[in-house]
């Protein structure tokens, strides 16, 4: 009986304990590893840190961090913003050299940058003012963008734009450019009359048209004036 008992609790607990083993192994973790300054999630660490699914990894101008996963490791630049995302990493700003033979990829805006094979891969991706830098060291990599997707040769070096919206902001941005010259010159029509000249002359109508006023109101109201 109590044995029965001890075999019902013990599957209970094992029923609860599994889903969340699943989990935790869904979620892949990392070591970070910090040279000066450095922080995770917004608060700094002393030397080293483990860091899981969405932590935010921050550099200073002053400092590095390593990133040490299953198969691959990550050198974070100075100056640098990335998450964390397990199989993959997000590069807000700053920039990357990745080693990998998981196919780690990097993803800077709509840019994602990725090995092609599941061999050891070396590449670098930096995002600096809204250009994606990327450079294949060592095999392969894979690029897609809003434009398609292309292959970067080992040894190669390639620029991409962060994103497409980028593009379309600059086209309107000439486009309202040339709508509000357009619109300003109808105005200058109107500034013809704002000139000193067309003052003057409006002026001059303005007193010869007193004038002749006054010079009718000395005529007689009434015959029966003298």
């Amino acid at each position: 009986m109590m044995r029965a008992l001890y075999l019902k609790i013990l599957s209970c607990l094992m029923v609860m304990i599994s889903p969340a083993a699943l989990f935790a192994a869904d979620q892949p973790a990392a070591m970070l590893y910090s040279h000066g300054t450095a922080l995770l999630n917004g608060n700094s660490i002393a030397r080293s840190s483990a860091i899981f699914f969405g932590d935010l990894v921050q550099t200073n101008p002053g400092s590095v961090a390593n990133i040490s996963a299953t198969g691959s490791s990550v050198l974070v630049l100075n100056d640098s913003l990335i998450q964390y995302e397990g199989s993959s990493l997000k590069l807000e700003h700053g920039g990357v050299t990745i080693s990998t033979s998981k196919s780690l990829a990097t993803r800077a805006g709509d840019v994602i940058v990725s090995p092609t094979a599941s061999v050891w891969t070396e590449f670098e991706v930096r995002d600096v003012d809204g250009r994606v830098q990327i450079a294949a060291r060592k095999g392969d990599l894979t690029i897609s963008d809003a434009s398609g997707t292309t292959t970067l040769a080992q040894g190669q070096q390639t620029t991409r734009d962060e994103s497409q919206s980028q593009t379309d902001n600059k086209t309107d941005n000439r486009k309202r450019k040339k709508r509000v010259a357009a619109a300003a010159v109808p105005g200058a029509a109107q500034g013809i009359f704002n000139s000193p000249v067309a003052i003057g002359i409006g002026a001059g109508l303005i007193v010869g048209g007193t004038a002749w006023v006054l010079s009718k109101s000395d005529d007689p109201v009434s015959p029966a004036k003298p």
